[in-house]
């Protein structure tokens, strides 16, 4: 049952814990200033200096990873390790990235005739899809059939659960996702927006929240409302930030004193390519719950 579980450095978790898991990864690219790199999971740049960068308004952009690109990694893998390959891509809701690695997988059936390149639209960003990822290589580890798992992955990934807030507009502003006369008033007033990710996998605006200190308990009130089985809940529970560890580990300890059954959470940076877009100042809850729905 051995095939090869690969997904893009989107997912937001540390180079250590892909390696431990067994889990491939290709990288993003993102632009600071007119140059541009590959997100290699903080190896060549500290989380530190590039949320520096961030604060000083740097210029960003990013792009995703080609289809030949695709083309080369793939290869490379089935070379190598001459196994299947079930990867996973950042939500077609906020990247083109799953058409990319699709055309890729397509275009080496003939090279490969005796392999499989099966690849998922997570519908998921950041560490939200590293959580799916993580749930996907435990079946592959439990021996499941990779065409098992591809259909699994492709009937629950809307389980996967994301509550954001920022407290910075900054980039929100500087993006255009938020008008620079909301984003002033939002500072005066200190009204933060709450966050999720969409059935189709885009990032929504649920509602705004005055202070830092409630927008951050509403992430666990949300988590209290759609987590399987409410405060029972004892699945797996992630925490992504961009640059501010207090708010990460305020949340992560709003949660483990409601849900008694979770026993430990992972905080992780929010990498690179995810970066560029919120800014500092962003938070993120995931979990297992109800399917996800528009509101």
């Amino acid at each position: 049952m051995s095939y090869i579980i690969s997904c893009c450095t989107t997912t937001d978790m540390s180079k250590e814990h892909y390696e431990e898991a067994n889990i491939k990864w290709i990288g993003f690219h993102y632009v600071l200033d007119g140059k541009s790199y590959t997100d290699d999971l903080w190896q060549s740049r500290s989380p530190k200096d590039f949320y520096d960068r961030i604060r000083a308004l740097a210029d960003t952009s990013t792009s995703q990873v080609s289809v030949g690109e695709y083309i080369d990694y793939f290869k490379d893998l089935l070379e190598k390790y001459n196994e299947d390959i079930l990867h996973i891509c950042l939500s077609s809701g906020i990247s083109n990235t799953v058409q990319s690695a699709s055309a890729a997988a397509e275009m080496l059936k003939k090279e490969y005739p005796d392999r499989k390149i099966f690849v998922v639209d997570s519908l998921c960003a950041s560490s939200g899809s590293g959580l799916f990822v993580d749930l996907i290589a435990e079946k592959r580890d439990a021996g499941e059939p990779i065409e098992e798992v591809y259909n699994w992955a492709e009937e629950h990934k809307r389980d996967v659960q994301h509550w954001f807030c920022s407290t910075d507009l900054s980039y929100f502003i500087k993006g255009g996702r938020v008008s620079k006369v909301s984003g002033v008033i939002g500072g005066i007033f200190e009204i933060c927006p709450l966050m999720n990710v969409s059935p189709t996998g885009k990032l929504v605006v649920i509602s705004k929240v005055r202070t830092k200190k409630k927008v951050l308990k509403a992430l666990v009130d949300k988590m209290e409302q759609h987590a399987f089985d409410g405060l029972k809940y004892d699945g797996p529970c992630y925490i992504s930030h961009s640059d501010c560890i207090e708010d990460a580990e305020f949340v992560r300890d709003l949660v483990l004193s409601k849900f008694k059954k979770i026993k430990d959470i992972p905080i992780y940076y929010i990498g690179t390519t995810i970066g560029c877009h919120t800014g500092c100042g962003t938070v993120a809850l995931y979990f297992l719950g109800d399917e996800r729905e528009d509101a």
